[in-house]
């Protein structure tokens, strides 16, 4: 009886779950670029319009980027994915870094946490905190299942040139870094 009504509707839960964040991984991982001369607006001129704190304290205004290629990674450090990808991230960052790619992790976490993590394992793009309801903002950008990690690429003119819900490889993220990092 408590398998009947316990474990199985929990069990059907989280097959539901694993599958729409299979799809929606699958059928999110690049989005329609916008006009060449589109400026940023929508979900990308909020996000851009966010100001958040870095583990310092000190607010970083993601607007500071804008007409440079912005990679945006969502992430905390309670998601084992998320951690695993940082190190490859950071070290593409100091790559590009030089071609006018920014990237910055937003973490859905407490500043404490970000913290113990950047000094057990640096990285080398900044880091900012953001409270949970930044998330539906992740939502509006193409991460429907509302999953960890969420990567954006944004071209120079603002327009969305990836979206990857779940783990980016190192060769999509550098195929992409090399083919919008061009124009």
């Amino acid at each position: 009886m408590k398998f009947t009504t316990r474990i199985l509707p929990a069990l059907i839960i989280a097959v539901l779950a694993t599958a729409a964040g299979l799809y929606s991984s699958r059928h999110n991982l690049s989005a329609p670029a916008q006009s060449a001369d589109a400026a940023p607006s929508g979900a990308v001129g909020k996000l851009l319009a966010l100001e958040l704190p870095d583990t310092t304290g000190k607010n970083q205004p993601l607007s500071q980027w804008k007409g440079q290629v912005l990679v945006v990674n969502f992430w905390a450090t309670w998601c084992p994915p998320c951690r695993k990808e940082m190190p490859a991230f950071s070290a593409i960052s100091q790559k590009y870094a030089d071609k006018g790619v920014q990237f910055v992790g937003i973490s859905i976490d407490t500043d404490e946490n970000v913290r113990k993590f950047q000094a057990a394992t640096p990285v080398a793009y900044p880091l900012v905190v953001a409270p949970p309801s930044v998330v539906s903002l992740s939502e509006e950008l193409g991460n429907h299942s509302q999953a960890l990690p969420f990567t954006l690429i944004i071209d120079r003119r603002g327009a969305v040139g990836l979206v990857k819900v779940g783990t980016l490889s190192e060769q999509e993220l550098e195929r992409k870094l090399t083919e919008l990092s061009r124009s």
